[in-house]
């Protein structure tokens, strides 16, 4: 069967985050031939409490105060058919004409809380049994079907050393562990990569580079600040994709890791684009008034202290007679003239020296996923409102095989209502779906698309 909007294009569909859901026997099969029963026993122990990866069990809810109520019935069950679909590879490479998909990139769902196990050799061992049980699943379907690898973070040297064993695996995209959790004493703290990291991770980057791997992140922000609800996942869980995506963005920005690999493109997933409109603008508002140069506005040294005691003394309430001398004691809570030289500069690490370099910094490298049902997908395309008119680049992720897509037929549909509605024009529509997709995974990997169904249409 064939989707009838996918009848209508004159151009493939790219799913640029589809999502499996791992039959979990299988990768601890894996598990178990990589790292030995006892590490298997841990790790069985790690996968689910309470129907939940321990790594979110230990903070949901239960109705206990404190804790966070995570994900629960997240998956399609009523459509038992997409069930099956995200679990079996043939299935899914026979269903989808029917959804709507050329070709579709496909991230874990079990294998994203392997990310976030706190225990070295655990996380490192899970992650590289996710790896293998996708790269044996859907090495027969790679002319559709990309599975993505997932990568640890936790030291640029266990991240390098797992880029190169995806790229032995033969997988072409890879998901970094874009956050980590980190413990000073009893106090545990967000990391984010890519500013002022504690470590060096340019060789984490620069690895990716020559590997040809585009770096993604699918981080979630539920358990930060107010996405904490002891009873109500719905409250955690909107915008916590958004929140997560942003600070990784803004973190890899104000890090000047663009600066430094510019050839480099990252894929900020689940999150849309309305955060990144939004951040766009502010980072080039926030440049225009607080570069260096401009900074010299707001330098106490260049506060005129006779003309401004002579305002005091002609227009200074009554109350405030007689306090002339106590002027400094206001004057430094905002104007501290002691700052660290060195510090001044907040865009040094970007070396930005006009506006149009922010352009070229952020619009051209960042790449952000953008589910079918998000209205905000237009703000993308909407060259008025964006500076520089700028089009900022929407992936079409499909999402398919979680609980926001309760009949993976329709995903195509959805996306194409703002078509329908004369939000976004049918060129708007092709970048969505096809042109952003290939742009951010040819840049370092210029065969990515060699092989598959797709190929011709390049």
């Amino acid at each position: 069967m064939t989707n009838t909007i996918r009848e209508k294009l004159n151009h493939p569909v790219i799913d640029a985050d589809g999502h499996t859901i791992e039959f979990m026997p299988q990768v601890i099969e894996f598990f178990s031939e990589l790292a030995g029963p006892e590490l298997t026993r841990e790790f069985e122990a790690s996968i689910c409490v309470d129907g939940l990866p321990t790594v979110l069990a230990a903070r949901n809810a239960g109705g206990n105060p404190g804790n966070m109520r995570a994900p629960w019935w997240s998956a399609p069950c009523r459509n038992t058919l997409d069930r099956a679909t995200a679990m079996f590879p043939r299935l899914l490479n026979q269903r989808l004409d029917e959804i709507g998909l050329d070709y579709a990139l496909l991230y874990p769902t079990h294998g994203l809380f392997s990310l976030g196990l706190r225990q070295d050799d655990l996380r490192q061992a899970a992650c590289r049994a996710f790896n293998i049980y996708h790269a044996r699943l859907y090495e027969e379907y790679s002319d559709r079907m990309a599975p993505v690898a997932v990568i640890p973070t936790n030291s640029p040297g266990e991240a390098i050393e797992e880029l190169h064993f995806a790229k032995q695996l033969g997988l072409k995209a890879v998901l970094l562990g874009g956050l980590r959790v980190r413990r000073d004493g009893g106090d545990s703290y967000v990391d984010v990569l890519g500013f002022e990291d504690d470590q060096d991770y340019d060789p984490v980057w620069q690895t990716c580079e020559e590997l040809g791997f585009a770096p993604t992140f699918h981080s979630g922000g539920m358990g930060w600040g107010s996405r904490a609800s002891a009873n109500n996942y719905v409250y955690n869980h909107i915008g916590n994709f958004a929140t997560a995506q942003e600070s990784i963005c803004r973190s890899l920005f104000l890090g000047g890791v663009t600066r430094r690999f510019p050839n480099l493109r990252f894929a900020f997933l689940e999150g849309g684009v309305g955060w990144a409109c939004n951040l766009f603008s502010d980072l080039l508002g926030h440049w225009e008034k607080r570069n260096i140069e401009h900074m010299r506005h707001y330098d106490p040294a260049n506060l005129d202290r006779a003309k401004l005691e002579a305002l005091f003394e002609e227009y200074a309430p009554a109350e405030f007679q007689g306090k002339l001398p106590e002027l400094d004691r206001s004057l430094r809570i905002l104007s501290n003239p002691d700052e660290n030289p060195a510090t001044l500069d907040e865009f040094a690490a970007v070396a930005i020296s006009q506006s149009s370099d922010i352009y070229d910094l952020f619009v051209k490298p960042f790449y952000f996923g953008c589910e079918a049902d998000d209205r905000m997908n237009q703000h993308a395309f909407n060259r008025a409102s964006n500076p520089f008119n700028a089009e900022l680049k929407a992936l079409f992720s499909s999402d398919i095989g979680h609980w926001d897509v309760p009949d993976m037929a329709g995903v195509l549909h959805e996306a194409h209502e703002l078509v329908e509605h004369g939000q976004i024009t049918e060129d708007n529509f092709k970048a969505f779906v096809f042109d952003n997709a290939v742009s951010m995974l040819t840049a370092n990997s210029k065969d990515f698309f060699k092989g598959t169904v797709i190929e011709d249409a390049l």
